[in-house]
């Protein structure tokens, strides 16, 4: 009925189903000028993309800097230059040589050579001391990092990756400024200076944060926005308000479907609609330092009481989640097939049987019938709240009572690096299909700084070296599916709630924006708004 009626009240909106069929194209000339506004739902916990994982950073800051090499936004998954104008690779696949562009300059007017390049990923890759690189165990495959002259940089491989130019184009690899990062290499961590489209103004702390356009930008005639404003909005009903009123254009992030409606219903003819699949999802992550978390027979109960095929059904009628899958995206390359994936705990379709073995394993792990926790969460509302809501509706139907415990993004991942938390409403977002990077969090303590649990499992770190290290793709799926078993079913390190489905409802006066499966990867370079 929602969607009956939306079709009548928006007749004329333009839907735009994306799955690499149709893209928001117009006729129309890019025009110059004009302040892009849009909507960010949280604030950073910290400036610098390399140690943060979250899009209440990358949102606001990603236009100040430029990639390496980056995923083409009219043609996601393709890679494409950025700061390399070009590539190539050996041929027993171990020595990529990237030529970078002459004549880039930083925002503080100097020059960007090799070095910067070599520093930056350094960084990433061989963190020094106390600096953090969330994504760093993604680069167990780069031996060293060269700078043979001011333009060129090689990577060598210790072996041949089939994910490697993908990682190398990560939109989180931010290019820094050597000279800095060798003076103090938490600089980033607070303040701002890429060779980005657009030069850093200002952040007003729970107001907005404002790009003004790089007059000496190294890509001719762009961009074409004289400035962006991110604003902060965390109520929902604010966000929507705010893109129906035009204070807004966009929220890159997403909206559930009835918000999109309620969008479309107000803006008719002047309302874009754009839908993907998207490599994001919630899960849970338990604190194994913690009793009875230790136990895996109480983590396996935890994830048998979730109806995620019936309940969550009903979920996604008011929030952006849905589909049900394991560790890789459902629908994606590496989906695990339904036959396979309803063998493993949480999975089975007769949540009734799966709720009495939940109440055994709690039997037989000690647990009682009104033992009490706190859940974690993060104070985004979209989806966050609804499936931490979610959650403890199906943990009291085996018995449990659970306090929600709901704090804004920087606190939340403070207690979640620090372990103050029982069990955490998490999420596990990415830029690509590739199991480099959506197994990574689920490394051993120490392997992965994304594993918040504190649980070292040694069989986990070698399935994940396997299936990175090798080129055939049978096998490397098959050693995928071994880890999934493992993580999900065998130690129920974490657990997946739902996957996420991705809804852009924005307004028709922005251009050159294409959805793709991943909410990381704006930089609003060729982005432009009509009169």
């Amino acid at each position: 009925m929602r969607r009956a009626s939306w079709a009548l009240a928006a007749g004329a909106v333009i839907l735009v189903l994306v799955a690499g069929v149709v893209g928001p194209t117009t006729a129309q000339q890019p025009r110059r000028g004009g302040i892009l506004t849009f909507v960010v739902s949280a604030e950073p916990p910290s400036f610098d993309a390399h140690r943060e994982a979250t899009f209440a950073l990358i949102h606001p800051a990603r236009p100040h800097y430029n990639l390496l090499v980056k995923f083409d936004p009219q043609g996601y998954p393709k890679v494409v230059p950025d700061l390399a104008e070009s590539w190539s690779i050996s041929p027993d696949g171990r020595t990529y040589t990237f030529k970078i562009r002459r004549g880039v300059r930083f925002h503080d007017g100097s020059l960007l050579t090799s070095r910067d390049i070599q520093a930056t990923y350094e960084k990433i890759i061989f963190p020094k001391g106390d600096v953090v690189s969330a994504r760093q165990a993604a680069y167990e495959m780069v031996e060293k990092i060269e700078a043979p002259d001011a333009n060129t940089v090689v990577f060598r491989l210790k072996w041949k990756s089939p994910s490697f130019l993908q990682n190398a184009a990560s939109p989180w690899n931010w290019i820094y400024k050597a000279d800095i990062l060798a003076r103090e290499p938490h600089w980033y961590e607070r303040n701002v200076m890429g060779t980005g489209p657009f030069k850093f103004v200002e952040y007003v702390r729970g107001s907005h944060w404002v790009g003004a356009r790089n007059e000496n930008y190294w890509v001719r005639d762009r961009p074409y926005l004289d400035g962006y404003r991110a604003v902060f909005i965390t109520n929902s009903t604010a966000q929507v308000n705010a893109i129906k009123s035009g204070q807004a254009l966009v929220e890159f992030r997403g909206f559930s479907p009835p918000q999109r409606d309620d969008i479309a219903r107000t803006l008719g003819s002047n309302a874009v609609i754009q839908e993907s699949s998207w490599v994001c999802n919630n899960t849970v992550v338990f604190n194994t330092r913690r009793k009875p978390f230790d136990d895996a027979r109480f983590r396996k109960a935890l994830s048998l009481a979730i109806d995620r095929w019936g309940t969550g059904q009903a979920l996604s009628q008011i929030a952006f989640v849905g589909p049900v899958g394991g560790t890789m995206r459902p629908g994606g390359p590496f989906a695990t097939p339904d036959a396979e994936l309803q063998k493993l705990a949480g999975y089975s379709r007769d949540i009734n049987a799966a709720r009495a073995q939940a109440k055994r394993l709690m039997a037989e792990a000690g647990v009682s019938e009104g033992f009490e926790f706190n859940l974690l969460n993060r104070s985004i509302e979209m989806p966050y709240r609804y499936v931490g809501v979610f959650l403890i509706d199906q943990w009291r139907q085996i018995g449990l009572r659970v306090t929600h415990v709901v704090k804004e993004t920087g606190p939340y991942l403070a207690d979640e690096r620090a372990g103050n938390f029982d069990a955490a409403v998490d999420f596990n977002c990415d830029f690509y299909d590739d199991p480099d990077l959506q197994l990574v969090k689920f490394l051993s303590v120490g392997r992965s700084p994304l594993n918040y649990g504190g649980y070292t499992d040694r069989t986990l770190d070698r399935l994940y070296t396997e299936q990175s290290r090798s080129v055939d793709a049978p096998h490397r799926m098959a050693v995928v599916r071994q880890f999934e078993r493992r993580l999900l079913d065998d130690r129920v390190w974490q657990i997946y709630v739902l996957w996420w489905k991705r809804i852009i409802p924005h307004s028709a006066r922005l251009h050159g924006y294409k959805i793709s499966p991943s909410h990381y990867l704006e930089d609003l370079q060729d982005v432009w708004i009509s009169e």
